[in-house]
Parts: C-alpha cells; structure tokens; sequence
C-alpha cells in the first residue's frame, strides 16, 4: 500500500499484526486442547494470512492490490471471528459468515492474480 493512501496502509498493516498475535495465541490454545479442530483451523488461517497482508501493507502498489488487501483481511477476521465464536460462545458470528470470510479470502488471493497480471509497467 505504499503510495497509496495511509489511513488504508495502516488499517491493513494494524490488521496483519492483530491477525499474526491471534495465529500464535490460537497455535498455543490448541497444543493444550488437543481436541479443538476450531483452534487449530484459526492458528493456519491467521499464521497464513498475516504475513500476507503484512507484505500486501509494506508493499502493495494500486487499486487492485488494496482490494486484494482488504478482501484478505475481511475475510480472514470474518472466518477466524466465527470459528473463534463458534469456540467459545458456541454459536457464530451470523448466519454464514463462515464461507462469506472464506469467500473473501479466496477473493483476496484472486485479486492479487489480478494484480499481477495487470501490473503496469514502471
């Protein structure tokens, strides 16, 4: 999000950084409760997806960067907030939500394709 506005650098980069402490946390939870899939499934999704909006914040030039950007973190924060949910308060976030972030998700990574692909010159 170099160059791009730093209101929209920051968020991502304050995103990457709460979904990496959450990753690690989740990673810790679920080595002591051998029998939460959720745990589990919310170190992978945040221990993946953080250092990839870390690189999209120190590094992404664009509009088609910033959406990947901001898809990646919504759908990550939605997934992850619904397992998380799901765990502790034994219901989800709202109806869905689940593959709505895993959509997201999957809508970020295509998007940095897309980037890639379109990438101006210079």
């Amino acid at each position: 999000m170099a160059g791009e506005s730093d209101g929209m650098g920051r968020l991502v980069l304050g995103i990457a950084g709460l979904v990496g402490a959450v990753g690690v946390a989740a990673a810790a939870a679920a080595s002591h409760d051998g029998n939460s899939r959720s745990l589990a499934a919310i170190a992978a999704i945040c221990l993946a997806h953080g250092p990839a909006l870390l690189a999209l914040a120190l590094a992404g030039r664009g509009r088609v960067l910033s959406l990947a950007a901001l898809l990646l973190a919504a759908g990550t924060v939605v997934f992850a907030g619904d397992l998380g949910m799901r765990e502790w308060l034994g219901h989800g976030l709202f109806p869905g939500a689940a593959p709505l972030g895993g959509a997201g998700m999957i809508g970020g990574w295509l998007a940095i394709v897309a980037g890639a692909l379109f990438r101006r010159a210079g």
